[in-house]
Order: C-alpha cells, then sequence, then structure tokens
C-alpha cells in the first residue's frame, strides 16, 4: 500500500464503525455451529466466504475504506475477550462485569488474524476495530481480584501493555487505520450510568481520567498510522441510558487523546446539540455519526445536509467527517430488529453521495 494512500486515511470525508449485517447464509452456519451441528471448520469456511463478499461490495461501491464486517466476532468485545486469559466469571469476559483468577495474558491476536485475511485478498485499506480499556475496566470486578491485582490500576498497567502489543503486532503486518470502539466513555455522561460506580465506591471523575491516560498510551508512538475512536451509547434505539450532551467530557477528552478521528454518534436528540465539537483542537477530524444503523427508514440527503451545516458553526468542514452511527450489526445478538442488508448498503451509498456534495 502506497505511504500517499495511508496519510489520507487520517481525512477521510467518509467512514464506518466497522461491522456490517451477517448475510443470511453465515447467520445459518452460525446458528448450527452453536448448537453442535457445524464444525469449527465448517464455520470458518463460511466466515471466509462472507468476508470475501462483503469486501468485494465494499470495493464494488468504491467506499474508501473497507472491514470484514467483523464477521469472526458474536460481539465487538470479543476482540480483547477473545484474545486473552486471566478472567474467572461465568460466560465471555468483558460482556459482564468478572473478577480476575490470574494477571491477564494474550494468547492470541484476534484482530491481526482478521486484518492479516482481508489484507490478503482486498484491494483497498482495511480498518481494524479493537474495543478500548474504559469498557474493559469498567468490566473489571476489582474487588474480587486483589490475589492477581492489588488496585485497578495494576489492572490498567497490563491492558494497556497487552493492547498496545496488539496494537504494535497489527502495524508490522501493514494495517493503516486501526479504531478503538470506546463504549464506555459515554457512560460518564449520564447520573443512572455514574451511579453503579459510585456505589461501588469509585470516583468517575478519576476512572475518566485513568482511562484517557490508557487510551493516549496504547496508540502513542506510530507514526504514519491513522488511529480513531468511537464513543457509542448502546445499541438500541431511544434508549433511556447514555442521555446526555458530550459537554461534560469534551474538553478534556478531546484536547487529551491523541487520535486523528473522533467518531461521534448523533443520530438521536440523546447525545445533545454539536456545541462541545468547538472544543475539538485543529488537526483532527470530527466524524458525524448522523446515519443510524437501529432505524430502518433511509434518511433524506437533505436532512443530512441540514445536520452536517449545523455542526460548521462549531468546527470548520475541513475537520468533518461523515459515517453512520454505530455498527449495523450492533445489538443483532440481543434479538433486536435489522436494518436488512439492502438498506445498510443504501445507507452507505447515501453517506458517500452526501460526502461528494459537501466536500467536493
Amino acid at each position: 500500500m502506497a505511504v500517499e494512500a495511508r496519510a489520507d486515511l487520517a481525512t477521510l470525508r467518509v467512514d464506518q464503525i466497522g461491522s456490517l449485517e451477517r448475510p443470511a447464509h453465515l447467520r445459518e452456519v452460525r446458528t448450527r455451529h452453536a448448537e453442535g451441528r457445524a464444525t469449527d471448520e465448517e464455520l470458518r469456511a463460511a466466515e471466509d466466504v462472507a468476508i470475501r463478499e462483503v469486501v468485494a461490495r465494499q470495493e464494488e461501491m468504491d467506499f474508501p475504506i473497507v472491514t470484514d464486517g467483523e464477521f469472526r466476532r458474536g460481539n465487538f468485545q470479543d476482540s480483547f475477550a477473545l484474545s486473552v486469559t486471566g478472567f474467572a466469571g461465568d460466560g465471555p469476559a468483558v460482556y459482564n462485569r468478572q473478577p480476575t483468577a490470574e494477571r491477564l495474558r494474550l494468547v492470541r491476536n484476534l484482530p491481526l488474524e482478521e486484518y492479516r485475511f482481508v489484507q490478503s485478498f482486498a484491494a483497498l485499506p482495511a480498518k481494524v476495530t479493537l474495543i478500548g480499556p474504559d469498557r474493559i475496566a469498567q468490566r473489571f470486578e476489582w474487588e474480587s481480584s486483589r490475589a492477581a491485582y492489588p488496585d485497578v490500576q495494576a489492572f490498567v498497567d497490563d491492558l494497556v501493555a497487552i493492547e498496545r502489543r496488539m496494537v504494535q503486532e497489527l502495524v508490522e503486518a501493514g494495517c493503516p487505520y486501526v479504531q478503538i470502539d470506546a463504549p464506555g466513555y459515554t457512560a460518564y455522561l449520564d447520573p443512572v450510568t455514574r451511579e453503579p460506580m459510585l456505589a461501588r465506591g469509585e470516583d468517575p471523575d478519576a476512572n475518566l481520567a485513568r482511562s484517557l491516560a490508557a487510551d493516549s498510551a496504547i496508540v502513542a508512538g506510530f507514526p504514519g498510522v491513522t488511529f480513531g475512536i468511537h464513543l457509542c451509547r448502546g445499541g438500541r434505539p431511544g434508549a433511556h441510558r447514555r442521555r446526555g450532551g458530550y459537554d461534560a467530557i469534551a474538553e478534556q477528552m478531546f484536547s487529551t487523546l491523541p487520535h486523528q478521528r473522533i467518531l461521534l454518534e448523533y443520530d438521536t436528540e440523546r447525545a445533545g446539540t454539536f456545541e462541545p465539537l468547538r472544543f475539538v483542537p485543529k488537526g483532527k477530524v470530527v466524524v458525524l455519526g448522523i446515519v443510524s444503523t437501529k432505524v430502518a427508514e433511509v434518511e433524506s440527503a437533505d436532512d443530512v445536509k441540514r445536520r452536517i451545516d449545523e455542526a460548521t458553526k462549531y468546527l470548520p468542514l475541513e475537520q468533518l467527517a461523515l459515517s453512520p452511527q454505530c455498527g449495523f450489526s450492533g445489538g443483532v445478538d440481543a434479538g433486536m430488529e435489522r436494518v436488512g442488508e439492502d438498506r445498510q448498503w443504501r445507507k452507505l451509498e447515501l453517506i458517500q453521495r452526501v460526502a461528494a456534495d459537501v466536500w467536493r
């Protein structure tokens, strides 16, 4: 891949969050595999076929950055949960709050495996997503883990070292764009989601500062690589939690994080106004998640352009870009209604059309 192409990724005018709708044939094999009626090899073969198809579709529409749809994951948190050992709770790690039985240890690098497969055939640059340290730390049952970790900071130190190694291996493999998924940060915006931290005797402000330092350390010192960070508010449309504008954390977060691209959800009123964008430093791009991945109706181009115009009151157009609000498969495993593959592609095409008009 040319160096020029890599550098351009930091200022792309369109983007996507990572996960895409799984095709029916892959969903069918995943169901049989979960029931013990399909082998690991059959599942892997079905994933390979589906990934090749979804990358080809992205390339056909000339989307400038491709993903594998996260088709090898049951959940976006698997990027870390399936890569380490050490957790002691029931069920998949990171999904729920769990203790550790021993110090965390990296046993595989799932995002690296995913990237290498896509890299082997894709003609366009591919991005990879990795769950960030804030969510993992929020799901760490520190009070039951003192035999392995004396405090939360010791856990986070190991977490940073592991994720930094994962990023290093991705960079060495040629990955040009790493996106950190950070759904935990929006928990600091809403009293409903701050309350559990307070009930455990934690200081949410200290948690926030520690997580910002951890996120910064993971991506520091990789010149020529584009890093993005996606702030998620949860998958359910109209959810009553994670409400509130970014105002409470915007100045601290935007001035602290070194990531070149900040991907923010702005698809519903619970995100507040664009006013916090005034704190974004020069040189960074905010990717506006205006197009919903949880509502099937395809937005109108005029409405999307109007929202972009509203954002330019607080941040210059050259520091803005456009994307879906979240991943298209988010919440599907929890039984949520799918947007559908057809509408998914129509929404991505809408993003391209609008970007072509707005940024020429």
